[in-house]
C-alpha cells in the first residue's frame, strides 16, 4: 500500500519528534550513536523512508550529524540564540547612544508615514499622549511612560505593525531620562520643558500631513537626546 503524502509527513514528524525528544530529555546523549535504520524501523513500525526524513529533520536542526560509514551521532545541543535587544545595559550611557542611534533611524520613518497615514483616531490617539506628557510635567510627575506612549502613538500611526513592535521590544526604558532617573538622577523641568517642545513639533508636522517636517523634527528630537548623552559620556 503507498501512503499519501500527508500520511508519510504525519509519521515523519512523530517519528523525529520521539528522536528529538530523547536527545532534550538526555536519553541519547551528545556523542552517542543512534540505534540504525533497521532497528527504529522496527520500533517504530514506519518505513525505511520515513526513518530516513526524520533524522534528515533533525540533521537540519543540527542535533545529529551523519558520519560515513560509523552511523548517525547526536551532537553537543546548539547554543540557544540571544533575543534581540535582551542584553542592553540602560544604564551604561555608550548602550543608550546605541539604541538613540537605532530609534533615530527607525522613527525618522515612523514620524514621515504617521504624517501620511494617519487616521482621525490616531490623531486622537497622539494628541491625547502628548496633552499625557505635558499634565505629568505640570503635576510634577514621571513624564518617561507618557513620554513612551506619545513614541508609541506615532509608531502606530504609520499603520505598519512592525513600527510598534520595535518599540515593544525594546520597551520603555529606552526612553533617556529614564536611564538617569534609574541611575538616582531627577530630571530637571527645564530639560522636560525642551523636550515637549520637541515633541510639540514632531506632533505638529504629522497633524498637519508634513511628512519632510516630522521626519525632520523627529531627527532633531533624538539626535539632540544622543549629543546630551554624548556630554556626560565625555563627563
Amino acid at each position: 500500500m503507498t501512503l499519501s503524502p500527508a500520511r508519510t509527513g504525519n509519521l515523519v514528524a512523530r517519528v523525529s519528534e520521539a528522536l528529538r525528544a530523547e536527545i532534550t530529555e538526555g536519553r541519547l546523549k551528545p556523542g552517542d550513536r543512534l540505534p540504525s535504520e533497521a532497528r527504529l524501523t522496527e520500533a517504530h513500525g514506519v518505513s525505511r523512508t520515513v526513518v530516513r526524513e526524520a533524522i534528515a529533520a533533525l540533521r537540519a536542526d543540527r542535533l545529529v550529524e551523519a558520519r560515513q560509514g560509523a552511523g548517525v551521532f547526536v551532537l553537543e545541543a546548539p547554543m540557544p540564540e540571544k533575543a534581540p535587544f535582551q542584553n542592553i545595559d540602560y544604564v551604561r550611557l555608550s548602550s543608550m547612544i546605541e539604541m538613540l542611534e537605532l530609534r533615530t533611524a527607525v522613527e525618522m520613518e515612523a514620524a514621515g508615514l504617521a504624517a501620511t497615514r494617519r487616521s482621525a483616531q490616531q490623531e486622537e490617539r497622539i494628541i491625547d499622549a502628548y496633552r499625557a506628557v505635558s499634565a505629568a510635567i505640570a503635576a510634577g510627575e514621571p513624564t518617561t511612560a507618557a513620554d513612551y506612549d506619545l513614541h508609541l502613538a506615532i509608531a502606530e500611526a504609520t499603520n505598519n505593525p512592525r513600527f510598534p513592535e520595535f518599540l515593544a521590544m525594546v520597551g520603555g526604558n529606552v526612553i533617556p531620562r529614564q536611564a538617569l532617573q534609574n541611575a538616582g538622577d531627577a530630571a530637571p523641568q527645564p530639560y522636560l520643558v525642551q523636550i515637549q517642545e520637541e515633541h510639540d513639533r514632531i506632533v505638529t508636522a504629522i497633524l498637519a500631513g508634513d511628512e519632510e517636517g516630522a521626519r525632520r523634527a523627529m531627527r532633531v528630537h533624538l539626535r539632540g537626546a544622543q549629543a546630551r548623552y554624548r556630554v556626560l559620556l565625555r563627563g
